[in-house]
């Protein structure tokens, strides 16, 4: 079962509307235009249910197949927002929108999955029911949280979830996968330290935050390298650092600290921020000062589950003639939110030799279109299999 000679007739159509998506990207949940197109698509193909407004503005297809009896749903889920940056490619496609730019081939995502349906639609050759799934604000609206909290798996009676996501490097259209931990969990935090301010003359009459501030910094590094087990994989990044004055000659009463905790285990990520409180309350204790601690909670470990971890390798190989294995990655992604609802995996498609994501010159390569088509159809055809 290679890739489907279907998806070379749809090829020319699928990158039309993927350039279309291109040209036109919109942030986190401002996908009304993208939304729009892809519901009015959907219904065009046939779908038997089109619902829009899960999630805000996530849209969702369902197609029956030829059986149902089977009683079954797996779904398929495609990300649609864009970036705030903006677009250096030059391309004819190039973003239409300052300052918006699909940067990470979210474009790509949605054409395939449309592509998918379409094909679906048109076969039904599956016992149960495929479930197209369209979220918005991956890129740091934990879109797919809003999705599952609005009832998206209970509502469509999903039982499995899978997604595809493209990956700079990898051979257009070879795919790679690994079981377990795939995506780091990443959280943010924000420390606010208070003190007494004064002239930089009289440091004796201060509670001098800005020294305060870089014992602390220093002193964070401490928590993965010296409470974390050494196996397991974390990483704490201090990534701004200011002061309430910008003048020469003063001390300022306050300090704020910013930076992100990622990891792969659900463990540490539970065990990071109480650390984090006790470091930085004894240290604003030593300097004779206050802490204020903000923790902001992100998306949870991307954890590919073992048994869907197979079939989508099965479906790679089914494709392509094989599926590699992806290596880990601190990188996140708020799939985590579905696979945490029900059992799933994430896999990657090769995007070939072009530049890395989130990158100003990225642009997803539409040779990749009929692997990606063809493997989301074939999780369905195989994980739906007719009697």
């Amino acid at each position: 079962m290679p890739v489907k000679n279907r998806f070379a007739d749809l090829h020319a159509d699928i990158t039309a509307w993927r350039r279309d998506i291109h040209e036109h990207p919109e942030i986190l949940y401002d996908t009304h235009r993208t939304s729009a197109l892809v519901a009015e698509k959907l219904k065009a193909f046939g779908c038997d249910e089109v619902v829009t407004g899960i999630g805000r503005t996530g849209v969702v297809g369902v197609i029956r197949g030829r059986e149902t009896g089977s009683g079954r749903a797996v779904g398929l889920r495609a990300d649609m927002d864009a970036l705030p940056m903006q677009e250096q490619t030059g391309l004819a496609h190039a973003s239409k929108i300052p300052g918006a730019m699909h940067g990470c081939g979210h474009d790509g995502h949605t054409a395939m999955l449309l592509g998918a349906a379409q094909y679906l639609a048109e076969t039904r050759n599956f016992d149960g029911t495929a479930v197209v799934i369209f979220q918005p604000a991956e890129e740091g609206g934990n879109g797919a949280e809003a999705m599952v909290k609005d009832g998206l798996m209970e509502r469509f009676g999903i039982d499995e979830v899978y997604a595809i996501h493209n990956s700079p490097g990898l051979e257009t259209g070879q795919f790679a996968i690994r079981s377990g931990a795939l995506l780091a969990s990443v959280d943010e935090f924000i420390i606010r330290l208070q003190g007494r301010g004064g002239h930089a003359a009289k440091p004796h009459e201060t509670r001098d935050t800005t020294v305060m501030m870089c014992q602390l910094i220093c002193a964070l590094q401490t928590i993965v390298a010296r409470n974390v087990d050494p196996v397991m994989q974390g990483v704490l990044s201090v990534t701004s650092a200011e002061t309430s004055s910008k003048a020469f000659n003063v001390i300022p009463d306050r300090a704020e600290v910013k930076g992100t905790i990622r990891t792969h285990s659900r463990e540490v990520r539970a065990q990071i921020p109480d650390r984090l409180r006790a470091v930085t309350d004894g240290i604003a204790q030593t300097f004779g000062c206050t802490a204020e601690v903000e923790f902001v909670n992100g998306v949870p470990v991307t954890i590919n589950d073992a048994a869907a971890t197979d079939h989508a390798r099965a479906a790679a190989e089914a494709v392509s003639g094989s599926c590699g294995e992806v290596p880990l990655s601190m990188g996140g992604e708020d799939f985590s939110f579905m696979l945490d609802a029900r059992p799933g995996a994430m896999i990657r498609l090769g995007n070939g030799d072009s530049r890395g994501l989130h990158h100003p010159e990225y642009d997803f390569n539409d040779d990749a279109i009929p692997a990606g088509c063809s493997w989301l159809v074939t999780m369905i055809e195989q994980r739906l299999p007719l009697n």
